[in-house]
């Protein structure tokens, strides 16, 4: 930004804040403006009661008289102190009541433009880096807010000094321009300055945080205490400070040359300002009563002008990150997922994918090239593949997540009726949905809220909470907890408990099972379970199949999907084969056959073409056996 592009941006900005201010607390808002007009008029009436005690004390007469005649204007100037004091108490109260509502409305309009970006959006460094960096200014309103009174107090107190002394002498108020110039230009300066360094270091000052929160992360303890994880992280991190540090000193050289120039200047505009004053009343251009008038408030909107320059320069500061802060709710917007779209068939009843392509932004090759499949109610689909081979891609397009590049993605119901993914109610789309990813987040909050969050946009239900937690065979478990459903499953809070691997991966099934979707994505569900769990949890996943729920399994336990009603096998982005268990087996050289033979020969079987791997029984199959 130039400096001109910072002028009328300021305005615009301090406007945006007012707005919000008025939107939030209107009470409030109107409460700081009065206070502040109230102590610019009792500043401009202070100027006027001292100069008529002055005018009173230098005239002709007995000092007795004269006092009695200053008398009254000695009391008005009592009595503006008092109001000042009332006023400026006024305006704390009511600004410790405006800001924080100012901050959270903002703050709530950034993170709600975020969470609604399309997924592949946020996959383009550029955008990425802008959404980044809005997270910087969501406290900025709240400053500027503040600094804005705060501003807004000196000038009003500064714009009463010159009205005052430009009906004393005009020739005084360019004068206070003078001084005050110089000081300006330097705020503006340091603030451009200050901004430019932080944003050009904002990746920086992330990836130093980063290390420091892996230091205190109980996930990491192992590695860093066994493998001396830690010595590297802080080696990293000093080596990274002291970049950091170079750069303060480089901020700190610079800003004292700005400092020397601006008070070099300001100060000689100080000496030329008295010496005119000087020459004005020893030439008899101006009363002497008016010349004391005029000093106090030279001197007064000298002190003032020195906490204008400090405030200004962080107002512009924060003005900054809050534009970055708007930019990025901007762009967000720009990027959102739409609000609406055609309703989808109220009995979906089959998601069929019809030649569907997908590449991510910047990678060298698509994920998935001209898929086609079909993933129906009732049934349990299964996606197989190695490593890299597009499946996760494929749930994210199944999920609406992504939108195919190529291809329809197409939302059928049981009359027929259908919808193509980019026209449908994304809202609707996401409402039949319940996904459970491989990295699915451990939400450092209470094992009820962990369940409940599967359904995050309607009231908890505890009972639906614990049904889907016995679903899951996680309820007895989180009873058994020292608080119960209220322990916080994150260690290093009050009531904080640490869950094993194979815990969480129940918690998270107990989550996808409150949120009782028609079609529910699994990736990977039982890659933490031992086996009698893992053959539980894929029992509860066919007993979805079976009350008309669709699922769709990505797993690398072949095992699982021999009893699956369908399989498709992905290769580098293709479906390579598909069929049932049975009929992929039958495939001399399939890729399927391939990878079954080699699971069941870690275990020393030879599996014969269209059996699935025998799994370990579950104790209660153990306890029916006859003894």
């Amino acid at each position: 930004m130039g400096f001109g592009q910072m002028a009328a941006a300021l305005p615009r900005m301090a406007g945006m804040v007012l707005r919000t201010g008025w939107q939030v607390d209107r009470r409030a808002l109107a409460g700081v403006v009065a206070a502040q007009v109230g102590q610019g008029v009792t500043a401009a009436w202070g100027l006027v009661a001292v100069n008529s005690v002055l005018t009173r004390l230098f005239a002709n007469g007995p000092t007795g008289d004269k006092l009695r005649e200053a008398l009254p204007s000695l009391v008005v100037l009592a009595a503006l102190s008092v109001g000042t004091a009332l006023l400026s108490a006024w305006s704390t109260a009511m600004s410790g009541r405006l800001e924080p509502q100012v901050e959270r409305a903002v703050s709530a309009r950034y993170y709600e433009a975020v969470t609604r970006v399309e997924v592949a959006v946020t996959e383009r460094p550029e955008v990425q880096r802008v959404l980044e960096a809005g997270k910087f200014g969501t406290d900025s309103a709240r400053s500027m807010l503040r600094l804005s009174v705060g501003v807004g107090n000196v000038v009003i107190g500064m714009v009463a000094a010159a009205v005052v002394l430009a009906s004393l002498h005009w020739v005084l108020l360019p004068m206070l321009l003078a001084i005050a110039l110089p000081k300006g230009w330097g705020a503006v300066r340091s603030a451009r300055r200050d901004y430019g360094s932080r944003l050009a270091w904002v990746d920086h000052r992330r990836a130093i945080a980063s290390l420091l929160a892996y230091l205190t992360r109980p996930h990491a303890a192992g590695e860093i205490r066994v493998h001396a994880a830690g010595a590297k992280l802080l080696s990293g991190y000093e080596e990274m400070s002291r970049q950091t540090e170079a750069e303060q000193r480089r901020l700190a050289r610079a800003q004292a040359t700005t400092d020397l120039v601006a008070g070099g200047f300001s100060g000689l505009a100080s000496f030329a300002c008295y010496g005119l004053l000087w020459w004005l009343l020893s030439g008899g251009g101006l009363p002497l009563a008016v010349g004391g008038t005029a000093v106090i408030a030279i001197r007064n909107s000298t002190a003032r002008l020195t906490s204008l320059v400090q405030q200004v320069n962080r107002l512009y500061e924060e003005m900054l990150f809050l534009t970055d802060t708007e930019r990025a709710t901007e762009l967000a917007a720009e990027h959102a997922i739409p609000l609406t779209g055609v309703p989808l068939p109220s009995d979906v009843s089959v998601v069929h994918l019809e030649d569907v392509s997908f590449c991510y932004p910047g990678a060298a090759a698509p994920s998935l090239r001209g898929v086609s499949l079909s993933v129906r109610r009732g049934e349990v689909t299964a996606l197989v593949g190695a490593n890299g081979s597009g499946k996760t891609t494929l749930t994210r397009i199944l999920a609406g997540l992504l939108l195919p590049d190529d291809g329809n993605v197409w939302w059928t119901g049981a009359s027929g009726e259908r919808v193509e993914l980019r026209a449908a109610a994304r809202a609707q789309v996401f409402a039949q949905v319940g996904l459970l990813a491989q990295d699915f987040p451990h939400w450092e909050m209470t094992a009820a809220t962990n369940v409940a969050i599967g359904a995050g946009d309607r009231p908890r239900n505890m009972d639906e909470v614990r049904a889907a937690a016995q679903a899951a065979d996680v309820r007895a478990l989180v009873e058994e907890l020292p608080h119960g459903w209220d322990s916080i499953v994150f260690k290093g809070y009050e009531r904080g408990v640490q869950l094993s691997g194979g815990q969480w991966q129940k918690l998270g099934t107990a989550r996808t099972r409150y949120r009782e979707a028609p079609f529910h994505l699994v990736d990977e569900p039982t890659s933490a379970l031992d086996p009698h769990a893992e053959i539980a949890a894929f029992e509860s996943l066919w007993s979805l199949s079976q009350r008309g729920h669709a699922v769709v399994l990505v797993t690398h336990r072949l095992a699982a999907t021999a009893r699956a009603d369908h399989i498709y096998v992905l290769d580098r982005g293709r479906v390579a084969e598909e069929g049932t268990h049975a009929q992929l087996m039958a495939l001399d050289g399939g890729l399927y056959r391939r990878m079954y033979a080699a699971q069941a020969a870690q275990y020393g079987l030879a599996v014969p073409t269209g059996e699935p791997l025998p799994a370990p029984r579950s104790p209660s199959d153990r306890r029916q056996e006859p003894r």
